[in-house]
């Protein structure tokens, strides 16, 4: 990952409706959508940070939001979590380390609501979000979603243990490898298999011959 840009930036709690509304801006610029179905309501922002969510975001040096990332409380069988809806990053500041930023300021805000597990969704044919997800933060993918937003949109659904300091090391021929198919619907058929088996996600990275491998392992392990 490369270097934080220079200056001071700093990760922060949004609390304003001021900052809801440059947040709610950014997100139209980074994703570039126009249709208010696909908007992201301020207000909405506000009620999540008031009542148990968490939006944060990171100021540059001129105390311009350039990042943020919202979630909420969520609950299964296994107890409650924060799911993260989604982290955005503005598009000249991409690659500078405020992705992973963000990420820990949404785990501070989730312990201290006493919730040690945090959940959010990637694409799976994504390399670059795949090890950040797995590798960079120790994120596991755990449950697959195909078409969770509309056909084409496969997700995989990943759990981060908060309690976890740092990544643990993992022994590679201990694992389960899968290279990544050129084909998007044998990644599916993949993803289904092996997570059915009861394996977990835990390591995406690019291999010497430029392609990228995925591994997996049990969920006692990860």
């Amino acid at each position: 990952m490369n270097r934080m840009p220079e200056g001071s930036y700093r990760p922060v709690s949004l609390t304003t409706a001021a900052r809801f509304a440059e947040a709610s801006a950014l997100y139209r610029a980074v994703f570039g959508y126009q249709d208010p179905e696909y908007g992201l309501n301020p207000r909405l922002l506000g009620a999540l940070a008031s009542n148990g969510g968490a939006v944060v975001g990171i100021l540059d040096p001129s105390d311009r939001l350039v990042a943020f990332a919202y979630g909420f409380c969520g609950t299964d069988r296994r107890g409650f979590y924060h799911y993260s809806q989604s982290a955005v990053v503005a598009t000249e500041q991409q690659g500078h380390g405020l992705g992973r930023m963000l990420k820990h300021a949404q785990r501070e805000v989730a312990l201290s609501h006493g919730l040690s597990r945090m959940r959010w969704t990637y694409d799976p044919a994504q390399i670059r979000n795949a090890h950040f997800n797995l590798d960079v933060l120790g994120a596991r993918g755990r449950w697959f979603a195909p078409d969770m937003y509309g056909p084409g949109t496969d997700r995989v659904i990943v759990e981060w243990d908060l309690t976890r300091e740092h990544p643990v090391d993992l022994d590679d021929a201990a694992l389960t490898r899968l290279v990544v198919p050129a084909e998007k619907t044998e990644l599916r058929r993949s993803f289904e298999e092996l997570l059915g088996k009861g394996l977990v996600a835990v390591s995406c990275r690019r291999l010497p011959d430029g392609t990228a491998a995925y591994y997996f392992g049990s969920v006692d392990d990860a």
